[in-house]
């Protein structure tokens, strides 16, 4: 199993690592600060540097089919790695914190439309959601509410609750295609001060004005009952 420093403190950048694997699937590692795709946030890139200042770039971090097991993508024709080998593994930092960004703005999002959600997708600088309604969705009244609760400078924290006080608790899943994982005994929750609370595996900033100004861009008609939001960054 792979460490994920990530998932315990969202603003570290690297960490001293020993490679366990190398294969044609990738490079896995003993602990990582890579957070590993899912959730709609994609995996990080970054570099993985040997003591001789040799450094292997990473493209991308998925999970590996054993379970807790991550892997490190790497770009064609970097120089190998093996295992034992120790490494300092960094993230592509400005990609990871717009990501971090744009998670913590779509999580107050779903405070502004009270639906259920049936989609999303993170990518660099910009994301969207896709709701379960039917209603119509005024664009300037969400960008209004949306920078506000951003401008606001709310604490973004974690906290944890068990798999029986989830269950008792069913309003707090706000996806209605995808369940947080349970039979570990607790979830993870993402909880924005006064705001929102929802579980959550993603990483995220520690105040809401750490987003910044966001747009609204389109908004689409995906279904009798999907409706899809899309926001961008607007720094």
């Amino acid at each position: 199993m792979t460490e994920e420093l990530f998932r315990q403190d969202h603003y570290l950048k690297r960490c001293e690592a020993t490679v366990t694997c190398v294969d044609e699937r990738g490079i896995g590692l003993d602990r990582t600060v890579f957070y590993v795709m899912g959730g709609g946030q994609p995996g990080d890139s970054g570099t993985l540097t040997s003591p001789d200042g040799s450094a292997v770039r990473i493209a991308d971090t998925r999970k590996g089919e054993v379970a807790g097991e991550i892997l490190h993508i790497p770009e064609p024709g970097q120089a190998g790695l093996r295992v034992g080998d120790k490494v300092v593994a960094e993230v592509d930092w400005d990609r990871r914190y717009r990501h971090m960004r744009v998670h913590t703005a779509l999580h107050l999002l779903c405070a502004v439309i009270p639906a259920g959600v049936t989609g999303g997708q993170i990518s660099d600088g910009k994301g969207r959601l896709d709701f379960d309604t039917q209603d119509p969705l005024d664009k300037d009244a969400i960008a209004e509410k949306l920078n506000a609760l951003i401008a606001a400078d709310h604490p973004v924290g974690v906290r944890w609750i068990t798999d029986a006080e989830l269950e008792a608790k069913p309003e707090l899943v706000r996806t209605m295609s995808v369940k947080p994982p349970s039979g570990q005994g607790r979830v993870r929750l993402l909880d924005i001060q006064d705001v929102d609370l929802q579980p959550c595996g993603g990483t995220h900033v520690a105040r809401t004005g750490e987003i910044g100004r966001v747009a609204i861009g389109k908004i689409e008609n995906k279904g009798k009952h999907n409706r899809r939001v899309n926001i961008a960054l607007s720094e």
